[in-house]
């Protein structure tokens, strides 16, 4: 068959424009050491239009962290191996990773676990169980986000 011009007529295609978007999406490291948990919230940011890493402890979270950059960190505070506190006094030490937003979310409720929490360097905290509309709000604040497509 022959297709003449057929070149020509081909206009710039939109899968470029997605295929562009999902090279783009920020890079979230997730951290729960409950896997429940941390499979709702991979689920989450994904549809939030978020790339992804999930780790179940805080040394795993700190090398996951050197290696990959995320552009923010969701942090449960009570970890088997590492204080969530003292994960992000080790992340905040290393210059490489202290501009690395950090969003706690936590079974910690009191007030001052709160006031502790942020204190450490957390940008924002949550307590579970937590509103899926807040924690789009602040990861699309600290990640300087348009509007998600998402509806909940």
């Amino acid at each position: 068959m022959n297709y003449p011009n057929w070149k020509k007529n081909l206009e710039p295609s939109s899968f470029n424009n997605v295929q562009q978007a999902v090279y783009n999406r920020p890079l979230v490291l997730a951290v729960d050491d409950n896997h429940d948990n941390l499979e709702l919230l991979t689920q989450i940011l994904d549809l939030f239009g978020c790339e992804c890493v999930a780790v179940v402890d805080g040394y795993a979270a700190l090398s996951a962290a050197v290696d990959r950059n995320p552009d923010l960190i969701v942090l449960d505070i009570c970890l088997p191996d590492i204080d969530g506190i003292e994960l992000v006094s080790l992340i905040k030490q290393n210059p490489d990773l202290i501009d690395i937003p950090i969003v706690a979310i936590t079974a910690l409720a009191k007030t001052e676990d709160r006031d502790r929490i942020l204190e450490a360097g957390c940008v924002a905290y949550l307590s579970k169980p937590f509103n899926i509309k807040d924690l789009e709000a602040i990861i699309r604040y600290h990640l300087n986000f348009q509007p998600f497509l998402v509806e909940f």
